[in-house]
């Protein structure tokens, strides 16, 4: 396979001291990428130059305003999470030009697929307001730019970020030809993500949220994935498939609760691949979300890229399993597959 892989170097200019959304972040995961023998095996792009213009195909124009008017106050708070700097449109700005890149090199036809490492993340931002230490909705604004330079019509989105991706959700509640799928921890932040919430008029059934309880392991999580989701993808045969790929369901997160392991990230990340193989044309693009244990998130990432490069290739785990007992998820698969009339 070959994968194109993004990278937006100013990320270091939006920061906080002390703040879990920080640039040991992505310097880990560029650190290990690095010292792999895949690095050279990738195909590395630069950031497209992108302006606000590419924004407003998510955003509302009043938010974007907001958002300026923060920065000449910065450094400040948008809400409780989430920070800005002097410079944290730009940087945002280019993490979407990063993520734009990759899905140019994927729809293009010069990858199979493709990895954004970027920050900050993006999947809890709205049309209107920045929530959790996201500005721009990344993913969002790829599948809309997608659709109006490519062409492409139907788009799934996958979220297994331990939290629920309701920014991107609010952008697609209603339309038919995005099917969004989050996999998280419930209850947690933000709060949304009940398995009711499926969509609304035209868009009614196309939003698919799967609320974990804690401690759900990579069992759990590859039953969801084979018994649920697979079902559902193939029904909707999408033309791309996006994943918002958080890493913050790592059993050692400091976020969250729930046990998936390194070798976990990677199963889940092959299971995406045979979605893509079978409908999409191998076209998958993923984007980096959450993930704030700088060692497993790392590691994570790097499994991931192994396996979007090879889908047989051996997983290394250096971080090993779960210490705890992992939840029983079945009775939710069961109210989930009547729920969305999976045969």
């Amino acid at each position: 396979m070959t994968t194109a892989f993004g990278f937006n170097p100013s990320h270091v200019h939006h920061y906080e001291p002390g703040h879990v959304e920080r640039p040991e972040r992505l310097e880990a995961i560029r650190e290990r990428l690095s010292s792999s023998p895949n690095w050279n095996r990738l195909q590395h792009v630069d950031p497209m130059a992108v302006d606000l213009d590419v924004a407003r195909l998510v955003h509302r124009r009043t938010y974007l305003e907001r958002l300026q008017q923060a920065l000449q106050r910065a450094p400040a708070r948008l809400d409780p999470d989430t920070y800005v700097q002097p410079e944290s449109l730009t940087v945002a700005l280019e993490a979407v030009g990063t993520l734009l890149a990759v899905t140019r090199a994927v729809l293009d036809g010069h990858a199979d697929n493709g990895f954004a490492a970027i920050r900050p993340p993006g999947h809890h931002a709205t049309p209107e307001r920045a929530m959790g230490f996201c500005l721009l909705s990344n993913v969002a604004i790829a599948v809309r730019w997608a659709q109006q330079t490519f062409g492409v019509e139907r788009v799934a989105i996958v979220d297994f970020d331990v939290h629920h991706g309701n920014g991107t959700q609010e952008v697609f509640y209603e339309d038919p030809n995005v099917l969004f799928i989050s996999v998280h921890q419930f209850p947690h932040y933000p709060g949304t993500g009940r398995m009711e919430e499926i969509g609304e008029g035209r868009g009614r059934g196309t939003t698919v949220n799967v609320p974990l309880p804690p401690f759900t392991g990579d069992a759990g999580y590859l039953e969801v994935f084979r018994r649920l989701l697979g079902p559902i993808v193939r029904r909707f045969r999408p033309e791309v498939l996006f994943v918002s790929a958080g890493y913050d369901a790592h059993w050692r997160d400091p976020l969250s609760a729930m046990q998936l392991t390194v070798a976990g990230f990677a199963q889940l990340v092959y299971e995406l691949m045979e979605w893509a193989d079978a409908y999409c044309d191998n076209r998958l693009i993923a984007a980096l979300e959450g993930g704030y244990d700088a060692e497993t998130l790392a590691a994570s990432v790097d499994a991931t890229v192994v396996r979007l490069l090879d889908p047989v290739a051996e997983i290394e785990d250096p971080i090993g399993p779960s210490p705890h007992e992992p939840a029983d998820v079945r009775d939710l698969i069961y109210e989930l597959r009547l729920l969305h009339k999976v045969a």
